[in-house]
């Protein structure tokens, strides 16, 4: 019997997990016009919002971050889903899932990004080197600065003073920071210390709440990286809507297959529903059309039907269909998915 894997970061050649992953990552690629909106940003700037959250276990068999409990059988592990999605579709792009204690920044090392793409994190990620080979490739990124940030100004560009209840731009500045190269093996090299330049500009909202920026796109306005810095909101309701609909407090197995597994199938049918909600045009909030699913699973109704009529009785439909069940897309809406 061969043994589990026991590395920190799922790992791509695991058969299993591979296929939820492609299933996932194609379900999102095959459904995109379901998600189309009225973008909100211009073109160039529509890029993706990266965070994670963690989902708490009541098994060692995937280590927690921070210190655990003795002896009172409450927190001992947790597994973090790190997530890329679309900014304007908030579509799930690239997804990893990593035992509890491993850091963000690692994230994204994974991510391959092409030229001229645009990023928003937490400044969780925050990682200099990263940044620099970002610089290189033209990625560009936004993100919030760390309290304890060592930095230099170079230049100011704008500097203005804070006024109550008014949203503006506060200082606009372009500022160097240090960081150390890493050698083949990946470690730092502490001797050597390199210089990167970046731009910090401080943001004042209408609730006059303060926020510093930290981008390496030199060209767009102080006013567009505050507003590209609030479309990551749209991730944190992604998670929201994943932890408050979805039966992720307890788990159907105990080993990391198992829980996994499961992580993945959420994160499916959330997608799912997601599209069923948009294609239904209903008003209805997503938790209503996740109930509405989850209690009628197994009864033999149009979904549609169900969710835009405001009856509480329901027709049946005389029989099977060809296939011996009801398919959620049609051919000419999407393909077949069931």
């Amino acid at each position: 019997m061969v043994p589990p894997l026991r590395d920190p970061i799922i790992m791509i050649a695991q058969p299993r997990q591979q296929f939820f992953r492609v299933g996932l990552l194609f379900a999102g690629e095959a459904l995109p016009k379901f998600f189309v909106g009225k973008p909100d940003i211009r073109a160039d700037l529509q890029g993706g919002v990266v965070d994670s959250t963690t989902i708490r276990l009541f098994s060692d068999i995937l280590k927690g971050v921070g210190r655990n409990p003795k002896g009172d059988g409450k927190k001992k592990g947790g597994l973090k889903v790190h997530m890329l999605i679309d900014a304007v579709q908030s579509v799930g792009r690239f997804v990893k899932i990593t035992e509890a204690k491993v850091h963000d920044k690692n994230f994204l090392s994974a991510l391959e990004l092409v030229p001229h793409s645009v990023i928003v994190f937490d400044r969780a990620y925050n990682h200099y080197l990263m940044f620099a080979r970002w610089t290189e490739k033209q990625v560009y990124f936004v993100t919030r600065m760390k309290k304890n940030a060592v930095y230099t100004v170079k230049e100011a560009r704008r500097i203005h003073y804070r006024k109550k209840g008014q949203a503006k731009v506060l200082r606009d500045e372009v500022i160097t920071a240090n960081y150390h190269p890493e050698d083949e093996n990946g470690k730092k090299i502490t001797k050597e210390t390199l210089e990167l330049t970046l731009r910090r500009v401080c943001y004042q909202d209408e609730k006059n709440r303060y926020y510093e920026f930290l981008t390496n796109n030199m060209d767009i306005t102080a006013e567009e990286v505050a507003f590209l810095y609030k479309k990551r909101w749209t991730i944190e309701l992604l998670f929201k809507k994943m932890k408050q609909n979805f039966q992720l407090n307890y788990f159907y197995g105990e080993n990391t297959n198992a829980i996994y597994t499961q992580v993945w199938c959420t994160l499916i049918a959330q997608l799912l529903l997601n599209v069923l909600q948009k294609k239904a045009e209903v008003k209805k909030a997503f938790s209503v059309v996740a109930t509405l699913v989850r209690i009628h699973l197994i009864s033999l109704l149009d979904v549609y039907q169900l969710l835009k009529s405001a009856n509480r009785h329901y027709n049946a439909h005389d029989g099977p269909t060809e296939k011996g069940q009801l398919t959620m897309f049609s051919a000419t809406s999407g393909g077949r998915y069931f």
